[in-house]
């Protein structure tokens, strides 16, 4: 396989004097549009902005991509009067004061879902991996499941929410949790079983179509892709690449085991959803659970477990620097460590908007 990559981003489009959240009223993805096409959408909060590289077949393209796509939009933005920040929350917004984009989409979610569409003001990291076909993807989905805490807490982005400290690490997640059809997805033991679900959920008015599963990872219904739906948007754009990066990884090596007839042992969503909350509260100052040896281990320790479990297949990848990324990510912290370590020295959360702001420019050039 080519473990092709797509890395889709969202924004907060921010107000540079209030620091509040800011509807951008279609002029940064109007004037996106023009230069990246399809590349830029609204999306259900006009105060999101959301950006997807073309297919990248390594992740060295993947990092051109993502800088460059970050870059437009955030002169898009200043041309505007405005700026771009990336962190799975705004510190201190309020999801009541923001405009809906008048779409027929979102028109149809909010009366579907009301206030829980309404307050899903959050953002993203979602990162495609190209897979040959549904049936190994499938396969590869099921075992990949297991790692997805140990990603997510690389990537936890959003202690705050409307002005509070959570005292979570990401509750962006817990804001999701809302939505139908989100988290660790269940195991299927096949393809069959997988589109009969899908099938009876259009046929009883559940959904229109697949692309409203939103779960943590996914087949993508559309594309020969696996989509990792699980992470906060990083602040920097080395986040976002080193954990393109180790998914990317992953896939590889559970690629391989599996040509190898070395089946990956599959855990059961409930034990999953365990390690996901613990990342979602702890990040990665926590513990979670190491389902072989039944007991809780630092989660600093399993990550560097899963470097290692990766490692055969990185320099295959040429994705050995953007993942040794990981260990800066271990030592200073993930976005919502140094969120929290900016508000505890200004107890301002303006001051912590503006370093959101500016962690998300660095090194775009």
């Amino acid at each position: 396989m080519e473990y092709t990559l797509g890395i889709e981003e969202e924004f907060m489009v921010i107000d540079p004097e209030t620091k509040e959240l800011r509807s951008h009223m279609q002029q940064i993805v109007e004037g996106g549009k023009t230069l990246l096409k399809e590349q830029v959408k609204a999306e259900m909060h006009q105060a999101v902005v959301e950006v997807g590289t073309n297919i990248c077949r390594n992740i060295q393209e993947a990092r051109k991509e993502v800088t460059y796509l970050r870059k437009v939009i955030a002169d898009l933005a200043n041309n505007s009067g405005l700026q771009i920040g990336a962190a799975g929350t705004h510190p201190f917004s309020l999801w009541s004061e923001q405009e809906i984009t008048d779409h027929p989409r979102y028109e149809e979610i909010v009366n579907q879902l009301q206030d829980t569409a309404r307050g899903n003001l959050i953002f993203g990291l979602h990162v495609h991996v190209g897979i040959d076909n549904r049936v190994e993807g499938l396969d590869l989905m099921n075992a990949v499941s297991y790692f997805l805490p140990h990603i997510f807490a690389l990537s936890t982005n959003s202690p705050f929410w409307e002005g509070r400290n959570t005292g979570f690490k990401s509750f962006r997640t817990k804001v999701f949790d809302k939505f139908p059809r989100t988290g660790i997805p269940e195991f299927f033991s096949s393809v069959g079983e997988y589109d009969d679900y899908i099938n009876l959920l259009i046929k009883t008015g559940c959904i229109d179509n697949a692309k409203k599963i939103w779960w943590d990872i996914r087949l993508h219904p559309f594309f020969n892709t696996i989509e990792f739906r699980i992470c906060d948007v990083p602040m920097l754009v080395d986040e976002t690449i080193a954990l393109a990066a180790v998914m990317q990884a992953l896939i590889a090596k559970l690629y391989k085991l599996m040509k190898q007839n070395l089946n990956f042992r599959i855990y059961r969503k409930a034990l999953i959803s365990e390690n996901k909350w613990r990342a979602a509260r702890y990040g990665l100052d926590g513990k979670l659970i190491d389902f072989g040896k039944q007991e809780e281990v630092d989660t600093r320790a399993l990550v560097h477990e899963l470097l290692e479990f990766i490692d055969d297949v990185v320099d295959d990848l040429g994705s050995r620097k953007e993942i040794e990324y990981v260990y800066k990510i271990i030592e200073n912290g993930t976005g919502a460590d140094r969120q929290l370590r900016v508000y505890q020295e200004t107890g301002d959360l303006k001051k912590v908007v503006d370093y959101i702001v500016q962690q998300t420019n660095h090194g775009l050039v």
